[in-house]
């Protein structure tokens, strides 16, 4: 009887045999084709693309023929496609020649005998699966045509993808050397090593492109994996090439040689990128072995990216390859080493003894490559990006502080470089003196152009952008050339007289002072004009009224429209009322749909068809001269005592403002904090006798003038402004969480980051540049004029500092020069492939890599134009923000990302289970914004990595092993001691996360799930413990089971909460000492109990949905803070709400208000609440046009037109109707007032 082995080499043989007579058909097809092509004329011409696809289809089938036994899912349905896709391709091909020729080359025979043999193979390889060793010819064949598919796959389906160019690459080489040893050329004693690895990369490669064709993908992810697995190879034919090659006479391996030069810088950088992510995902960072190891990588990757090939002697490149090459298998046995050290938990100090003495080839290899191997280029062309010198001298030192603090391997070759350059431009900055009276100019001159110098030489260096060169020759030439201006400068300083006064540019420590400053909203005038509205509005009239507000821009008419809306007899008199902006481009049916939402508590979409009302115009004038100059006495003069001689120019000053509130407003702000001289008050009206004032071009020059008196350090981040779409509420936390990430500011030695912002912004306002909102219970926001906004985008375009582009990268904006920040609108229609940033990468296009902020939203981008995709070379960036909208991130561009070392702000959209272990490269990232559609994300222990961040949300994620379906164990120590917001995270009771919130002692903002709190263990309910936040201002807790048991009544206690049963009582010591907001979502229980000192300063309080609570706690009408209750879908506490509410107005007489809101149904009002909405959908989503949301977000934002729309009809006001059963809330001076049912 045949044995098991005995019969797998029978099938084997005859599998050969089978192959052989294939393959020899498939040759004189091909021999056949290629002298069709070659014989030329209009029919060789028009069946190219014909022959082109069979000839792929042919190598299809004998590539998987050839790897049958490799576990190959739908082979035989596969084959017999290509096989029918063969005979669909070759028959008409051959019924158009000639028949003579056709018998020539004997292809009537041809075709039968080749569809038989496939389908004999086919049968066979289905039947078979031995894998014995391939010989030599066999292999070769193989190579050839895995050549010929990578090369079509590169080519034709995955044109963009630069991981398929590096495996065609990859796969040329290999066939062509494989050929060398095949040809006789290679002794097999010198590729005995190699030759059997062979084999094993082409059954790799050929799974990969089996898979790619059956699943329809890149396999982007399998196919980094891949690389690492078979570029390996490559460096041993490296290796080879470089110590057995150099004497061979023959000219097939000379042509080899050349090839492998040319090839491999590419595919060498491409390893040690992955080789870098693997490193970073199995090793701790921190070690001593791990960074030189990094450094080292650093330095290879310079040297391999854009390859100055023109400035290398060419008789030179040979021995610098092969050392590169050496060094390159030295760099992967370290980190190979360190890798199995660490999963093994093994001492680790041999390795970086290793690391260290490879770390000194570095200054070697240095000295030969400036000596030795490169040519020293011509002089580079800066591009001196801003006009602003001061600002940008001002920007440059910050960024240079950023780059040494942050601690990355990009800048660890350049770190004493970079501390030269910043010391010695500080000292220049600080000693520069009598700019003002316009002397040494040449010298000014000269330090702004070594100034823009350093700083494109050095991020040049770290994105890798001719980074060679600028290493080696521009960096030291640039320190040289700033010593040489500190040297003069110290000389200069010696002869000026010691009696001189000195006017310092632009130093950099000069404290921030916090002024006292009126930020509230003014309004001063339209006395008569307001009384016209009031008693219109006021009046009962038949018909639908429409009050149209119209004006040149800067007039006055939203601060009209404001003052009139929230006017206390037009509160009291109208049943609903609605605020809401326009902008100069909007959708006339979302906003209708808006304005019917909000009165109707309706939740209509935009595919339904609504007709509200139309827009109106009237006429709206300016300010008279008595009216301006009481808003300027207001704004700036306030209780200060004005003098006589002040007098007669002030008056002069609001003569010229011609009645415009923006320009009375913004000359207010410029002489905001400063002297009541005369002589600034000439000044100003120095500046304004020359606006005409009757054209948007002179209210720029206003704003620009305001803009000029801003201090230095504000200026940028008044600028930043521009990022927001017009007519959009700015979140005042979130703006400065972009404020900290962009490092556009910094702190002092007296006053923190926070204080620094916080100064900042109260600034902005004074200088009447931005306008502020409150609204009580809500998140701060502001907002910026329009024509403000204008003069932000095209100051900022002017000063390169940032930019909006449609479906494009940097370079082709309308400026030459790159800007650092930019938001991308992406847009199908108007897509253009070639100049997308985040191609760039695979377009060999540098223009994108000086980012440091980088915004992208707008339409969904397709699957295959995502996987192409890359964010590798964009090494500055500090700020990424990819919305959900636009794409949800992949694990391979998560792993690309999480080489970004310097990020400290992101925000992204996916889908992946768990966030990668590399994320603890990203130990600059300060706020983390995850957008997880439908699913929770698990938090892995490196999170605990991320010591500096601040703010952590994402829609909700929980500490949980998915290997083991527990909770993953927290050390001890473990600790995020700086982040101030997490939301939102998802708890069920287990012993591990009992004190989760101790990890995070600092938290101001909390959002939580709690899933599951009994304790099965002890059979009491768990409620987590706060007693560690003592910080905390906000929390939102939504409570989504209702943990019922059998055993009855039951307690859960911690040192500061009992739920008993279905009661939650805390005591007098049970104290949340900050907490300004509290949000409860589906509460289960019935009774709450609540102390007098529980919640001492609490400002707001929601429930939500607590269908089962009975009543609200009595004694939160203690709470004198207390300014709003809202109710959301809890009926059965309205009444509880209205006693609470009558009992604060009885203690409280006029002085003491409470407001209540009361929704019953799910409508755009409630939405709104900025308070309730987690930051995530605050910040993915912010100035957007989504259907569901309207043009403006809330009632207290300004615009460039502000529209009150009066709805008098009969279905909807009239009092009878009992539709309408109270009045919108009202505004006074404490506070929201009044009482909203809808």
């Amino acid at each position: 009887m045949e044995s098991e082995g005995e019969k797998e080499k029978r099938e084997a043989n005859n599998l050969t045999v089978l192959f052989s007579a294939l393959r020899k058909d498939v040759v004189n097809v091909l021999d056949f084709l290629e002298g069709l092509k070659n014989e030329g004329g209009q029919n060789a011409v028009n069946m190219v693309n014909q022959i082109e696809e069979l000839k792929l289809a042919l190598a299809f089938i004998c590539t998987y023929v050839q790897l049958s036994h490799c576990d190959l899912n739908f082979f035989e349905d596969v084959m017999s496609e290509q096989r029918q896709e063969v005979e669909n391709l070759l028959r008409p091909i051959l019924d158009d020649v000639d028949n003579n020729v056709r018998c020539k080359n004997n292809m009537d025979h041809v075709l039968p005998s080749l569809m038989d043999n496939i389908d004999e193979c086919i049968s066979s390889c289905h039947c078979s699966k031995s894998s014995a060793t391939m010989t030599d010819e066999q292999l070769n064949f193989l190579l050839l045509n895995l050549h010929h598919i990578s090369k079509y796959l590169t080519e034709q389906i995955f044109p963009l993808e630069t991981q398929f160019e590096i495996l065609q690459n990859v796969c040329g080489n290999m066939k062509d050397f494989h050929g060398l040893i095949v040809n006789g050329c290679v002794e097999h004693e010198i590729v005995q090593y190699v030759s059997p690895q062979f084999q094993l990369m082409a059954e790799r490669v050929g799974l990969l492109f089996w898979n790619s064709r059956t699943y329809g993908d890149s396999q982007l992810f399998k196919l980094a994996h891949l690389l690492m697995k078979i570029i390996p190879i490559e460096l041993e034919v490296m290796h080879i090439c470089f110590t057995s090659f150099k004497a061979s006479p023959s000219a097939e391996v000379e042509r080899f040689i050349k090839q492998i030069l040319e090839t491999s810088p590419d595919i060498i950088r491409e390893y040690l990128i992955h080789l870098q992510e693997q490193m970073i995902t199995v090793t701790t960072p921190s070690t001593s072995g791990t960074r030189k190891i990094h450094v080292m990588i650093e330095f290879l990757l310079i040297l391999l990216t854009d390859m100055p090939k023109d400035f290398i002697h060419h008789d030179k490149l040979f021995d610098l390859m092969e050392r590169i090459g050496a060094l390159m298998r030295e760099v992967s046995t370290l980190v190979h080493d360190l890798e199995e050290k660490s999963r093994n938990e093994e001492s680790t100090d041999e390795t970086s003894r290793a690391a260290l003495d490879l770390l000194k080839n570095i200054e070697l290899l240095k000295e030969d490559l400036k000596y030795v191997y490169l040519k020293a280029p011509d002089a580079f062309q800066w591009s001196f990006s801003m006009s602003d010198g001061p600002l940008f001298l001002h920007m440059l030192h910050k960024h240079l502080n950023d780059l040494q603090d942050s601690n990355a391997y990009s800048i660890a070759l350049i770190k004493e470089d970079i501390e030269l350059v910043k010391e010695a431009l500080k000292f220049i900055r600080s000693c520069i003196v009598n700019l003002e009276e316009g002397l040494y100019k040449d010298l000014w001159a000269r330090v702004l152009d070594v100034a823009y110098e350093a700083k494109d030489v050095i991020d040049s260096i770290i994105i890798r952008d001719n980074g060679l060169l600028h290493f080696i020759f521009s960096l030291p030439i640039t320190i040289k050339k700033i010593s040489l201006i500190k040297e003069d400068v110290s000389k200069l300083l010696e002869k000026i007289p010691k009696n001189k006064s000195l006017i310092v540019v632009n130093a950099p420590n000069n404290p921030v002072e916090r002024k006292s400053l009126t930020t509230g909203k003014i309004i001063v005038g339209f006395k008569e004009e307001t009384n016209w509205l009031i008693s219109k509005l006021t009046r009962v009239p038949k018909d639908v009224d429409v009050i149209s507000v119209t004006g040149m821009p800067g007039s006055g008419k939203t601060s009209l429209a404001y003052k009139v809306y929230n006017d206390e007899s037009v509160c009291s008199h109208l049943d609903i009322r609605a605020w809401f902006t326009v902008d100069q481009e909007y959708d006339k049916k979302k906003l209708l749909l808006y304005l019917f939402n909000h009165v109707t508590g309706s939740d209509l979409k935009s595919s339904e068809d609504i007709d509200v009302a139309d827009k109106l115009r009237k006429q709206m004038y300016g300010k008279s001269p008595e009216e301006s100059w009481e808003l300027l006495e207001e704004r700036e003069i306030g209780e200060q005592i004005f003098h006589d001689e002040l007098l007669e120019v002030g008056k002069e000053n609001v003569h010229n403002c011609k009645g415009v509130p923006l320009v009375v407003d913004l000359i207010a702000g410029v002489i905001a904090g400063k002297e009541n001289k005369k002589s600034v008050w000439l000044e100003v009206r120095n500046n304004l006798n020359s606006f005409i004032l009757n054209s948007e071009v002179d209210m720029m020059k206003v704003i620009e003038l305001s803009y000029d008196h801003l201090p230095l350090q504000l200026k940028p981040c008044f600028l930043y402004l521009s990022s927001y779409l017009k007519d959009t509420a700015v979140d005042r936390d979130v703006l400065k969480m972009y404020w900290r990430a962009e490092g556009l500011v910094e702190q002092t030695e007296m006053k923190s980051l926070e204080e620094v912002m916080e100064i900042y912004l109260d600034m902005s306002i004074s200088s009447s540049l931005v306008i502020a909102f409150n609204k009580m219970g809500d998140l701060p926001s502001f907002q910026i004029h329009d024509l403000v906004h204008d003069f932000c985008c095209i100051k900022a375009k002017e000063e390169t500092l940032f930019e909006k582009i449609s479906s494009s990268d940097p370079s082709s904006s309308s400026s030459d020069l790159m800007p650092q920040m930019v938001n991308i609108d992406y847009n199908m229609e108007n897509f253009e492939l070639s100049n997308f940033v985040l191609f760039s990468s695979k377009r060999k296009r540098n223009s994108g890599k000086h980012l440091y902020s980088l915004k992208i939203t707008g339409h969904k981008m397709v699957d295959s134009l995502s996987d192409a995709c890359h964010l590798r070379d964009l090494r500055l960036l500090r700020v990424l923000v990819m919305c959900d909208s636009f794409m949800m991130v992949k694990d391979s561009l998560l792993n690309e990302i999480c080489m970004l070392n310097h990020l400290r702000f992101l925000a992204i959209g996916t889908e992946v289970k768990s966030l990668p272990s590399s994320f603890s490269n990203l130990w600059n990232l300060e706020t983390l914004f995850v957008d997880k559609k439908g699913s929770t994300l698990v938090l892995l222990l490196r999170i605990w990595d991320l010591v500096k961040l601040r703010v952590l949300s994402i829609d909700a994620c929980y500490f949980f092993d998915l290997d083991t379906d527990e909770s993953i164990l927290i050390a001890e120590d473990s600790k995020l001691e700086k982040l101030r917001v997490f939301e939102t995270l998802v708890l069920s009771y287990s012993k591990e996360i009992e004190d989760i919130f101790k990890r995070f002692p600092n938290l101001q903002r909390l959002r939580f799930n709690l899933n599951e709190s009994w304790d099965y263990s002890t059979e009491l309910y768990w409620f987590p413990k706060f007693d560690f936040l003592t910080e905390l201002e906000h929390l939102t807790v939504d409570f989504k089971s209702s943990n019922s048991n059998d055993s009855g009544a039951s307690v859960a206690k911690n040192r500061r909460t009992i739920i008993q049963g279905e009661e939650w009582n805390m005591r007098e010591e049970d104290t949340f000492e900050n907490l300004k907001y509290l949000n409860l979502t589906e509460v289960t229980l019935a009774k709450w109990e609540v102390g007098e000192e529980s919640f001492p300063v609490i400002e707001k309080l929601v429930l939500r949905k607590c269908h089962m609570l009975e009543e609200i706690p009595p004694s939160f009408g203690d709470i004198c803070l207390l300014k709003i209750i809202k109710l959301v879908k809890s009926p059965q506490l309205e009444d509880f709400a209205k006693k609470i509410k009558q009992y604060v107005e009885d203690m409280g007489g006029d002085e003491l208000q409470l407001a209540l809101e009361i929704i019953s149904c799910c409508s755009f009002s409630d939405s709104c609440d900025t308070t309730d909405k987690n930051l995530i959908k605050n910040l993915m989503h912010e100035g957007s046009d989504r259907d569901e949301e309207p043009v403006a977000q809330n009632y207290s934002n300004a615009a460039r037109s502000a529209r009150i729309y009066q709805l008098a009809s009969s279905e909807i006001i009239k009092e009878e109707s009992g539709l309408c059963q109270a009045v919108v809330i009202s505004a006074t001076s404490f506070g929201l007032v009044g009482l909203l049912i809808l």
